[in-house]
């Protein structure tokens, strides 16, 4: 995320792809359009991997649950 309480990278282009595949009836090819326009931000903005909030936190500590 950017500093200063701005959007996270390439946020409007991951909502609005997440806002197309819920609507019905489904719109493939303009999900597609969004899809790429993703990807492209991604490249342009070097993103490497995406994260909700709180699941860094959990995927870095051990489990103390048991089986």
């Amino acid at each position: 995320m950017e500093e200063g309480g701005a959007k996270p990278v390439c946020a409007e282009e991951a909502l609005h792809l997440l806002n197309c595949v819920t609507q019905s009836p489904f719109d493939e090819p303009k999900c597609l359009r969004l899809l790429h326009s993703l990807r492209d931000c991604v490249l342009a903005k070097k993103v490497k991997k995406f994260s909700l909030a709180g699941q860094e936190q959990q995927e870095t500590k051990p489990s103390t649950k048991k089986a």
